[in-house]
């Protein structure tokens, strides 16, 4: 019986392939042709196959599938088959390098060829399990991904807030991801059905954000042509998302403070006040306090933006979590990527947790993206990202006792974030003691986040 493992798909010149298929038939292998990438994805929806067969004529310079444009069929590890003086192509051979695991050329030692698709379905077996599923409590779309318990408490805030109908002040750093946040909250509540409208207080002249905000009527200054409504207004019924509320002029604070209290806006240029249901949610990165305390943001405002807050943590709060967003960003943009690229090595997860991430969630994005397009390798590492390893001491590591320290360092990092930061399963881990493991903790000076008393 074949073993369903075995099992490939073949595309491309039949001339090439009619006694190549045969011969690997008598090898052992379930085959299947594809004439064009429609048929191909057919028969790989009815029959999941990891590896394919492509036979290219030297006539033509491109393969016979469109396999880059195809995320599904890219997952695939190819293996292609050439004559010669097919390589003189330049075209031809870059989309091999790109696109398959590796090639042979005509004619064909049909015994070699099982080898190599042999090699070809273990390195595609291997490849499986440098993906892990995506993880997210928050069913909607927007992905906000991580299951350490920093994110499950992030998750647990956002679901008691999006049944409220009050006010709701998003705080963190830049590029934590508080707007992903709102529109989570958005997401779950009553209003989810309503317009999610979002205003970045930062990014618009001082002149033109009363208009936007309230709108205005027709001849209400030089270029009112005709009344616009404003996106409080045109937010009925749905949710207002006001990004980097701390950059909004004074003056217009009022003019905000005051909707604020009695949900009715006045267009600019109008004389009567329209009600308008909607509610309000304010993301900065700015400490609001401080603003308050040097006089750049009203006490009031504040008190009445910030009725309920939901805290979005910095990446470096819930490192755990780092290989799968990695894994989530590296899905996301797959058809970006070489189709040889097929995931990240181990030390470049090891230096991902080292690192502080000071842009959070879109640094990694940024770094992600940028390393998958430069990569020369089927794993991505540190150098792709531009990372480097961080040593707890010196960066200069001269001596014996220092390269044992930073050793140390690692095992001791790394076997936390295995474990979830429990100590005592990272110490058994070790193969320590879990009095010894706080020692060392406390001697590398570990942050505490990374290493909490409760071990139960």
């Amino acid at each position: 019986m074949i073993e369903p493992t075995r099992q490939l798909i073949t595309t491309g010149s039949t001339k090439f392939l009619q006694n190549t298929v045969k011969q690997l038939l008598g090898y052992g292998w379930s085959i299947n042709h594809a004439v064009n990438a429609h048929k191909a994805l057919e028969l790989l929806e009815k029959e999941p196959v990891r590896v394919g067969l492509i036979a290219i004529d030297s006539s033509t310079s491109i393969l016979p599938l469109e396999i880059a444009s195809s995320p599904r069929l890219a997952d695939i590890s190819w293996v292609a088959i050439i004559e010669r003086n097919g390589l003189n192509h330049e075209k031809s051979r870059e989309q091999i390098f790109n696109t398959c695991y590796a090639y042979q050329v005509h004619p064909i030692d049909a015994r070699k060829l099982d080898t190599l698709m042999e090699s070809a379905l273990a390195m595609a077996n291997l490849k499986s399990t440098f993906f892990v599923p995506e993880l997210s409590c928050l069913d909607d779309g927007y992905h906000i991904v991580g299951d350490s318990p920093t994110m499950q408490l992030l998750y647990r805030t956002i679901a008691k807030v999006a049944t409220a109908s009050a006010p709701v002040l998003i705080t963190g750093e830049s590029g934590t991801g508080k707007e992903l946040t709102a529109h989570a909250i958005h997401a779950h509540s009553s209003r989810r059905h309503g317009p999610f409208n979002v205003i970045n207080c930062g990014a618009l002249p001082s002149g033109l954000i009363q208009s936007e905000l309230f709108g205005h009527e027709k001849g209400a200054f030089t270029g009112a042509n005709q009344r616009k409504i404003g996106l409080i207004e045109n937010s009925q019924g749905g949710t207002l998302f006001l990004d980097e509320i701390g950059d909004l002029p004074l003056d217009l604070q009022v003019n905000l403070l005051r909707f604020l209290e009695n949900l009715k806006v006045l267009r600019v240029g109008g004389r009567q006040e329209i009600p308008v249901d909607v509610r309000v949610l304010a993301a900065t990165h700015v400490d609001l306090d401080e603003a308050v305390g040097r006089g750049d943001f009203r006490e009031d405002l504040y008190h009445r933006l910030n009725v309920l807050q939901v805290r979005v943590p910095a990446l470096r709060e819930h490192l755990e979590d780092i290989e799968a967003l990695a894994h989530f960003f590296f899905q996301k943009f797959s058809t970006e990527k070489p189709t040889r690229v097929c995931g990240f090595s181990h030390e470049c997860f090891t230096v991902m947790r080292q690192h502080q991430w000071p842009g959070n969630i879109r640094e990694l994005v940024n770094r992600v993206r940028r390393s998958m397009v430069m990569c020369e390798h089927r794993l991505i590492t540190p150098a792709d990202m531009g990372l480097e390893r961080r040593h707890g001491l010196s960066r200069d590591i001269d001596t014996l006792q220092q390269v044992r320290e930073t050793a140390e360092f690692d095992a001791i990092r790394a076997a936390l974030v295995r474990n979830k930061h429990n100590v005592l399963r990272a110490s058994l881990e070790l193969g320590v003691s879990r009095v010894t493991l706080y020692r060392l903790i406390e001697k590398h000076g570990i942050e505490k986040a990374a290493a909490p008393m409760n071990d139960k």
